[in-house]
């Protein structure tokens, strides 16, 4: 059982579901976790906490900041899973840890996907690995009963986001745009066309969409034709200028957009 889908599942006949993203270890530990609660307290349906990485080629200018200072103030992999340990004590919200693929690998496969499910997460989302290329990793989160969910962009074929789709767990991640993470006045048109191709190659798998969303009517449009709306930007760049109080209020502000 996936515990993601579950919750897209559950939702979507009642207004969809607003999926968060923060960085762990921004500004350090402690703050990062306080601010995960916060969310999940606040609105958000599912969680997902980024991994910081010296070579984040998605993301945007405010998370590659946020990140940074984490590095900067000695953010180590273990991190992860004291992070998911600490977060999954307080809240009940479905945990997806985001990383980079490179991270992953150097930790170890296994160890880090052991790790993973018993410090309580529910999966994990890599940003740049291919299902062609993920044979090891889709039997290790098995294994683990993990969620693993892959990207779907709309420069992919019909055959790749049917492999896409049929390897992810939990949700498949329908990119709205090519291009790095941010907040975007106007949707690209084209997630559309992404959700649209998920469903016709696999009608039973759960699609949110990413990458530009910052706005209550934003995640109201994404959730009249997908399961879910990623948010990471925004919400990052809400605790940069107002802490936890301008986090919680603009989880707020967006979660207004699910009903």
């Amino acid at each position: 059982m996936s515990r993601v889908d579950d919750v897209l599942r559950a939702n979507r006949t009642d207004g969809g579901s607003l999926i968060g993203y923060f960085p762990i270890g921004y500004p350090n530990l402690a703050a990062s976790i306080d601010a995960a609660v916060a969310m999940c307290e606040s609105g958000v349906d599912v969680l997902e906490l980024g991994v910081p990485y010296s070579d984040p080629v998605m993301d945007g200018l405010v998370i590659q900041q946020a990140t940074e200072v984490s590095l900067a103030n000695g953010f180590r992999l273990d991190d992860v899973f004291e992070a998911v340990r600490q977060i999954s004590a307080r809240v009940h919200t479905p945990l997806l840890v985001m990383s980079y693929w490179n991270p992953i690998l150097q930790y170890g496969l296994e160890r880090f996907a052991t790790n993973l499910s018993e410090a309580g997460a529910a999966g994990a989302i890599t940003p740049d690995l291919i299902p062609e290329e993920a044979r090891n990793w889709i039997a290790t989160t098995d294994e683990n009963n993990l969620d693993r969910v892959f990207l779907a962009t709309p420069s992919s074929s019909d055959e790749r986001v049917a492999s896409t789709a049929q390897s992810s767990r939990g949700f498949v991640y329908a990119v709205s745009t090519m291009g790095i993470t941010g907040e975007r006045a106007d949707l690209d048109a084209q997630a559309r066309l992404v959700v649209s191709k998920i469903r016709q190659q696999s009608p039973e798998s759960m699609s949110a969409v990413g990458i530009g969303i910052s706005t209550a009517d934003q995640v109201k449009q994404v959730n009249s034709y997908a399961d879910g709306a990623i948010v990471g930007s925004a919400f990052v760049r809400a605790y940069q200028e107002s802490g936890i109080a301008g986090l919680t209020s603009k989880v707020k502000e967006l979660a207004k957009g699910k009903k």
